[in-house]
């Protein structure tokens, strides 16, 4: 149980530095935004990376590797808490328009990002 919670805690630190990292890198890329891009960018490359794990894990019997690469590295490097804060600070500047462009397209993407893993991967290790 210890030896998992620290992969889980690992994961967590590496996935948490990505995201950082990828915020930097997209703010160096396209300038200040008004719109969360780096958020939403680590959401659906998060779950789409997730969709690929999952088949990965199961054809090639990885999944002892879930608590780290799942709930660690993923789980830190996707974003929900941070997508509902940049979803209210858009509704609280009175920018609905883009809010609900935000929730649509995060949720819309992300899933679709899942699924695209899902088939990737199944064509590469099925």
């Amino acid at each position: 149980m210890v030896s998992t919670v620290f992969l889980v805690a690992l994961g967590g630190a590496i996935g948490a530095s990505l995201r950082y990292l990828t915020g930097v890198g997209v703010m160096r890329l396209l300038g200040p935004q008004e719109f969360p891009v780096a958020i939403i960018t680590v959401n659906v490359v998060g779950s789409f990376l997730m969709g690929v794990f999952v088949v990965a894990a199961a054809q090639r019997g990885l999944t002892h590797f879930s608590p780290f690469v799942m709930t660690g590295l993923l789980g830190g490097f996707t974003t929900f808490s941070a997508f509902s804060l940049e979803t209210m600070t858009l509704l609280q500047r009175g920018d609905s328009g883009h809010a609900l462009l935000y929730v649509v397209l995060s949720v819309g993407l992300s899933v679709g990002g899942l699924a695209l893993g899902l088939m990737a991967a199944r064509g590469v290790f099925t």
